[in-house]
């Protein structure tokens, strides 16, 4: 799953896109200034940054970070289209983008970043499972085939992931998952396990990668 860094001052937009970056299975952090921002160049995939900020602007940013890590894609987005504004934009960004845009153009832009600066996929092996974290993939090395997740399916999985050995409650998952406040004796993340379990496990009725922990929650071990 890859990590991108978002910076805009603007909260409708930026509500907007960190929306339809999370939903296409990115995730996000939201900055609606330059400041703090340098902390974060070793633990992100690609900055999307504005150039119109308060304080520091875009472009002094974008420097900023660059200088601090050079293998790190940067995606400038302004409503500036001067061709001057473009060129002192890419004479450090690896890409720039006018306002207003469509979101498919964004996440079309974002990949072919990720892919010219992909880093070595990190992988891990859960029992019969190979999960490549950088994109969520799922190969099952019995078959080797690749588990494909649908919907909540994937995100739940994905929540596992990111708290890897971690008891998870109810609680937590619905909150993180749903987005919504968990209601006692709602069956709608039981049945998602479920559906989850068919998937991923040798044996759903008797699972080994979700491990249920009676009366709090669940866990994915390592």
């Amino acid at each position: 799953m890859a990590h991108i860094l978002y910076i805009e001052d603007e909260v409708e937009i930026g509500e907007w896109v960190a929306k339809e970056l999370t939903e296409r299975g990115y995730e996000v952090t939201w900055l609606t200034s330059g400041e703090g921002a340098e902390q974060y160049v070793e633990r992100v995939d690609v900055v999307v940054l504005d150039v119109m900020l308060p304080g520091l602007d875009g472009f002094s940013v974008g420097k900023r970070l660059k200088n601090r890590n050079g293998e790190l894609p940067i995606l400038m987005l302004s409503a500036r289209t001067a061709v001057e504004d473009k060129l002192e934009g890419l004479s450090f960004a690896d890409d720039y983008l006018t306002k207003p845009f469509h979101p498919d153009e964004l996440m079309a832009r974002v990949e072919v970043l990720l892919r010219r600066f992909q880093k070595n996929e990190a992988q891990l092996t859960i029992g019969h499972l190979t999960v490549y974290t950088k994109d969520m993939r799922i190969i099952n090395q019995q078959t080797q085939e690749e588990i494909q997740l649908t919907g909540k399916q994937y995100y739940l999985f994905q929540y596992f992931i990111r708290h890897l050995n971690q008891i998870l409650t109810k609680e937590q998952l619905y909150e993180n998952v749903w987005g919504e406040a968990y209601i006692e004796g709602d069956k709608t993340l039981m049945v998602h396990i479920r559906y989850l379990r068919e998937k991923i496990e040798m044996h759903p009725a008797q699972p080994t990668i979700i491990e249920t922990i009676r009366g709090i929650g669940y866990r994915v071990k390592e």
